[in-house]
């Protein structure tokens, strides 16, 4: 599965390896599939990228949880984006960042905005690339049960009607 793979290169040497290992496809599925078929708001979107039949890639996009954020009510939220390894630098990533613009656009939203971690330089230049620069805001986000945490920085960008 996209997920695992994706987040087992990203977080290795970041999270414990024990929660690293926790990583199961399995569950990652069974999570998601709850989550389409209940989405926390009907403004949750997840948006795939495929090549044929084959999954490579996702999204999931939905109002913005930041009460600083510019305007609030008008910004959306990159919840998740990834890539599978093997798929990258064949446009599946820009075509998922240009249908989330497209999708919040279409949703009234203003902004866009995601929370990357802060050691991603890739990530976070790809989203660069994208038009979604730095802020300044930070945060110490929980990532298991032992209470480690991991540093995150906020990236947003304007969505130009």
């Amino acid at each position: 599965m996209v997920q695992e793979t994706v987040y087992t290169e990203a977080f290795t040497g970041i999270l414990p390896d024990e929660t690293v290992a926790q990583f199961d496809a399995g569950e990652f599925g069974s999570i998601w599939r709850t989550s389409i078929k209940n989405p926390p708001t009907p403004a949750h979107r997840v948006l795939v990228a495929c090549a044929g039949d084959q999954v490579v890639g996702f999204a999931a996009i939905g109002p913005a949880t930041d009460d600083d954020a510019a305007a609030p009510d008008k910004a959306g939220e990159i919840l998740a984006l990834a890539v599978h390894p093997d798929a990258r630098r064949q446009g599946h990533g820009s075509r998922l960042l240009n249908a989330i613009a497209d999708t919040l656009r279409a949703h009234e939203h203003e902004t866009v905005l995601a929370w990357v971690l802060a050691d991603d330089e890739v990530t976070r230049g790809f989203l660069r690339l994208g038009g979604l620069d730095p802020d300044e805001a930070w945060r110490e986000r929980a990532v298991d049960a032992s209470g480690a945490t991991v540093r995150e920085v906020r990236v947003w960008a304007s969505l130009p009607g």
